[in-house]
């Protein structure tokens, strides 16, 4: 399945499921900031990352959203997945990372987010990422466009081509590996290298604020999908090493190391 490949049918349903899903975030997005406003109880899982109440809480008000938004159809969510709860997926279902960037929560820097994603054949077809305590709200949907909402209003996002000084690249606050991102970028005319925290890089490519975004490190589907889907949307793309667009639904839910970029990104061989 191709995005831009959706029937009118098809572009209709999900255009009628985009208002409520960013209404969902929103809610998700309070919840955290009650919790985000007081002490922070961090707890830690079998992989030893770190949860906290807000996790729970703001994964547990989308699983209710989302159950009553469209009935059946699986959700696939970081909270529930570590402790078992592992549903099967088909050709369509949810991605959720109701807390993406815990670490970036727990320092209290604002770079963490709600992401909520629909997948259909292996491909985000709809994504939400929220910045709550940024106040910023990232949306894009196959075939439709992409959009940011802050306080500036909601306004239309686009990639961009890269300016002849060369990429801004962002890479991850907390979770980088600078030897391997310098070895990557090796050769590559490099203008500015910036950190963010959460699935917020995908969105700062998507909002033509950098340009390419690699990931050298262990994601999660839902870690990635919902960013995935905004740069999509924005005219991006996400590839695999191999070159291959990132699919949804893999064994284990684990990706591969990809880079999402907003122009035509060759990988060298």
């Amino acid at each position: 399945m191709h995005p831009e490949s959706l029937d009118a049918t098809a572009a209709a349903e999900l255009q009628a499921l985009l208002a409520p899903v960013c209404d969902i975030a929103r809610i998700a997005g309070r919840a955290i900031l009650e919790i985000y406003g007081r002490e922070i109880v961090v707890q830690h899982k079998q992989d030893a990352s770190p949860v906290t109440e807000a996790d729970a809480r703001a994964e547990a008000l989308i699983l209710e959203a989302l159950g009553a938004l469209l009935p059946g159809v699986p959700v696939v969510a970081e909270e529930s997945v570590s402790q078992g709860r592992i549903p099967a997926v088909g050709d369509s279902f949810w991605l959720v990372d109701p807390l993406d960037g815990t670490k970036e929560f727990i320092n209290r820097n604002g770079e963490f987010t709600v992401n909520i994603a629909l997948v259909r054949q292996g491909v985000p077809v709809l994504g939400v990422v929220l910045a709550p305590a940024l106040g910023r709200l990232f949306a894009g949907m196959a075939g439709a466009g992409a959009t940011l909402e802050d306080a500036a209003g909601c306004r239309s996002i686009r990639v961009r081509e890269p300016g002849a000084d060369g990429l801004v690249v962002v890479g991850s606050r907390s979770h980088g590996d600078a030897a391997a991102m310098d070895a990557f970028l090796g050769g590559t005319r490099v203008a500015a290298l910036r950190g963010a925290g959460s699935s917020l890089k995908f969105c700062l490519v998507a909002a033509a604020e950098a340009d390419l975004y690699p990931r050298l490190g262990r994601t999660m589907e839902w870690d990635t999908a919902a960013g995935h889907a905004v740069l999509l949307a924005a005219g991006g793309r996400v590839l695999t090493r191999e070159g291959q667009a990132l699919r949804y639904g893999k064994a284990g839910f684990e990706n591969p190391h990809f880079v999402a970029a907003g122009f035509d990104w060759q990988f060298s061989s």
